[in-house]
């Protein structure tokens, strides 16, 4: 179905789930996140991460810690509670908050009524509009008391990490979770009044084949799962020192994965799930699959998405908050972002501005991603022309009347097209995970 192209896969490129990306972050001051703050004048979707976990996974590239010290957890979100309230009043009034997201880590490594005590700093901050609730959690680590409470709160998606249902592949990469645990969660999730619940899967790892992969895939969907996210694993063990764990001389070479990609796609449109972008599938009638065939689809920092809030706050250790004029980071590390909140700062460190230009081609590399094709201007075409070259002569995409359009084989391709927009790839010694 897709052609195999390594020279044209070879070069990593972001994932551009915000453009710029985050590799263009420097420093940034609290004032340039409240200025963002005070001209906000639509709809707001929140984000708040929990930047703990029971156990750590050896594969995981994200910013989070072991949740095994009480006090320190205790503390972290006391500081969070004294963060939604500094924002919060800063919101304008005329605003109206649609969508709130709880990532991490594992937000359910926290204690369930703990989450009623965000809910509650949150419903007394911000002004909500009967907002649409998601949840990540960590089977391993669903306890009934969270059922009660998000079924109490309301909580209508939540998306589950399972990766593979293998036990070999689990203890190759550090997440032991037998397959009644994921049955009992999946059970106790519907129970609690879930709509659309998403399974995160892998490929790529090690001493995994196809028949591997493909076995995961049948049983996600025999679950029933609305949503799939199908990932191929990022090795980056000098990034990510946890990794090392990880037998990386038992990895799947570059075209063992690429065909893996492949076999879970088509085994995923067999079980009938919709594609979404190039790396989520949504059964039919899911928002997501709605979103995807109406032209809705978007892209932020929880990747495809139905939300179409164009500000996201991000509150919380390393959250980020996007804006029109800019996108800033709080404090990665949870101690210092404890002390600019007790400080009475906001914790903002990093970020970038957002040019008009910026915009510009975030519109084109959204509309790539997001709907397969995107209208470019001649200055915007002249520039991307001599990285374009290479995919439109392999027949990946075309040009006509100024709209950029995928074929219908481009899709392990489509990062790499929309890095010709990217004006700060050119030169760029970054490492980013591989297209494929």
């Amino acid at each position: 179905m897709w052609p195999y192209l390594p020279d044209l896969l070879a070069v990593p490129v972001p994932r551009y789930t915000s453009y710029p990306t985050a590799a263009e972050f420097g420093p940034a001051e609290p004032q340039a996140f409240y200025n963002a703050l005070e001209e906000t004048q639509s709809d707001i979707s929140l984000y708040v991460h929990i930047p703990y976990c029971h156990e750590i996974c050896w594969y995981c590239g994200c910013n989070t810690g072991a949740a095994n010290r009480q006090k320190r957890l205790a503390a972290y979100l006391e500081a969070l509670m004294h963060e939604i309230a500094m924002v919060g009043a800063a919101v304008p009034q005329d605003c109206n908050v649609r969508y709130i997201a709880f990532g991490g880590g594992s937000p359910n490594a926290i204690a369930p009524t703990d989450f009623v005590r965000l809910i509650d700093a949150l419903t007394l901050a911000f002004p909500l509009a009967d907002p649409v609730i998601s949840i990540e959690l960590d089977p391993r680590s669903l306890t009934e008391p969270w059922r009660e409470v998000i079924s109490h709160v309301g909580v209508e998606r939540a998306s589950m990490g399972v990766q593979t249902f293998d036990p070999a592949i689990q203890q190759a990469i550090g997440r032991v979770q037998p397959v009644e645990l994921i049955e009992r969660a999946t059970d106790m999730l519907r129970r609690a009044g879930v709509k659309s619940l998403n399974f995160d899967l892998m490929y790529g790892l090690p001493g995994q084949d196809h028949d591997r992969l493909l076995a995961s895939v049948d049983k996600t969907a025999e679950l029933g799962a609305d949503r799939i996210a199908l990932f191929g694993l990022a090795y980056l063990p000098e990034m990510f020192p946890r990794q090392k764990r990880i037998d990386g001389s038992n990895l799947p070479d570059a075209r063992t994965r690429f065909d893996m990609m492949q076999a879970g796609y088509e085994r995923l449109v067999d079980h009938g799930y919709d594609p979404v972008g190039f790396d989520h599938f949504a059964l039919p009638g899911d928002p997501l699959s709605r979103a995807t065939l109406s032209g809705r689809l978007h892209r932020n920092f929880q990747g495809f998405t139905d939300d179409a809030a164009p500000v996201t706050i991000g509150l919380g250790a390393s959250a980020i908050s996007c804006f029109p004029q800019g996108i800033y980071q709080n404090e990665k590390n949870a101690g210092r972002y404890r002390t600019a909140i007790a400080e009475g700062r906001h914790p903002t460190f990093m970020g970038v501005a957002r040019s008009a230009e910026d915009r510009r081609r975030a519109k084109a590399i959204t509309g790539v991603l997001c709907h397969g094709h995107t209208r470019i201007d001649e200055a915007l075409l002249a520039g991307a022309s001599p990285r374009l070259a290479q995919f439109i002569d392999a027949g990946l995409c075309t040009i006509e009347g100024g709209v950029l359009t995928l074929s219908a084989n481009a899709l392990p391709y489509a990062r790499g097209i929309a890095a010709c927009f990217d004006s700060y790839r050119i030169g760029s010694a970054r490492k980013f995970s591989n297209a494929v």
